[in-house]
């Protein structure tokens, strides 16, 4: 089977198993009609992988290493969404706190493979 560069990055392998359920939640709030809360998180969880595989096309370190900012940045604005879903009660603490954790992990990771370019 053919792989592509990026499937071999640890930062993307991270961010894939964490949009898993991340979705889910997306999903829950969909059902539940809030809609735009669903939709952002959803195009915001997606933004972080998307943006790791689309860097590692770049024949360009520095492009790469913009399109991993984009990355990083993207964490942090899951965690946002994520601030204001535990504040409306949509999320329960227990929840936020466990993905900020894992956001804030993957961020750090994004921003270290970022410096080796």
């Amino acid at each position: 089977m053919y792989k592509f560069r990026f499937q071999d990055l640890e930062i993307w392998k991270e961010a894939i198993n964490l949009s898993d359920p991340l979705f889910d939640i997306a999903d829950d709030l969909h059902d539940k009609r809030r809609f735009s809360f669903a939709d952002q998180l959803s195009r915001a969880v997606m933004s972080i992988s998307n943006n790791i595989a689309e860097g590692s096309g770049s024949s360009f370190r520095k492009d790469f290493s913009n399109f991993l900012n984009f990355s990083r940045r993207s964490t942090f604005e899951v965690c946002n969404i994520l601030i204001i879903l535990r504040n409306r009660r949509f999320i329960t603490e227990e929840v936020a706190e466990q993905y900020l954790q894992q956001l804030d992990t993957l961020s750090r990771k994004i921003t270290n493979f970022r410096k080796t370019l």
